[in-house]
């Protein structure tokens, strides 16, 4: 391989925009949304949400979880939808106008709420971006009522999510410097260090299922198209290369892919750990 010449990327709160840029909803789609809203459904479960349930969901960005939490709680429940990043938040503010949502603009770490206010916690896909997840997870407790359960979505090994880790190595190779921060997505697929940090957080009735849903594109061509779009942390990263190197990643990915194509179709399991706890 020649040697990349080194390059930053411009990491926003949260990562997947950069700083000063909004978000591209369409893209943001095609790239994370649709995969992930396959998992909302056992994430609630999980999280035990239901009518009347004053939920908070953490890292909302553009609401793929607090879609489903706000018809799930009903007209006298509450989803608050906080977010680190303001053009994140900014998305989801404008997609639930006029119904029992409320945004707040919030660092998971140190959530500015009261003890004891919600009756549900979800997290979907972003303890594993927090800088302490641990931390996080008590935050997550402190703001629960006793015996009321929170619920996390993380995405599970490179291997076991081949769409983005396969994506995350081949960027790697190329942007050296970065490499902790392409692999966070896979930062807490271990279910015992997960199910570790929710007992230390004070949980109880902890429990990591895994959960496998199936990643369909109609064409390798399909599945590059979210990328180029340039939504998430990892296509950032790969809008920051030079554009003979972003070339050579694109066929290293194609290859490796390669092995998941029937009739012209990219078909690939994709796993995440759901884990859970009561206050």
């Amino acid at each position: 391989m020649e040697d990349t010449p080194t390059r930053s990327v411009n990491w926003g709160p949260g990562l997947h925009v950069a700083t000063g840029h909004t978000v591209n909803v369409a893209a943001y789609d095609r790239y994370l949304g649709r995969w992930s809203r396959l998992f909302v459904p056992a994430l609630l479960a999980a999280g035990e949400v239901a009518i009347g349930y004053r939920v908070l969901d953490i890292a909302t960005g553009p609401g793929e979880a607090a879609a489903f939490a706000v018809d799930q709680v009903g007209r006298t429940g509450l989803v608050v939808g906080s977010d680190i990043a303001p053009p994140m938040l900014d998305v989801s503010t404008a997609r639930f106008a006029g119904q029992r949502f409320l945004p707040v603009a919030s660092d998971g770490h140190a959530l500015p709420f009261a003890d004891g206010v919600f009756d549900s916690v979800i997290c979907q896909l972003g303890l594993m971006f927090f800088a302490d997840p641990g931390r996080g997870l008590q935050e997550f407790r402190r703001v629960l009522r006793p015996g009321r359960r929170a619920a996390v979505c993380v995405i599970s090994s490179p291997r076991r999510a081949p769409q983005w880790g396969i994506l995350a190595e081949t960027l790697s190779q190329h942007l050296p410097d970065e490499r902790d921060v392409l692999h966070l997505s896979f930062a807490l697929a271990d279910a015992a260090r997960l199910e570790s940090l929710f007992s230390t957080a004070g949980f109880r009735e902890v429990s990591v299922q895994r959960e496998t849903r199936v990643a369909d594109f109609d064409s390798f061509f399909d599945y590059w198209a979210a990328l180029e779009a340039g939504a998430g942390s990892l296509p950032q990263a790969y809008h920051a290369l030079p554009e003979p190197i972003r070339q050579a990643v694109r066929d290293e990915v194609r290859a490796r892919l390669s092995k998941y194509e029937f009739n012209g179709r990219v078909v690939m399991d994709l796993e995440m750990l759901i884990a859970a706890g009561r206050a």
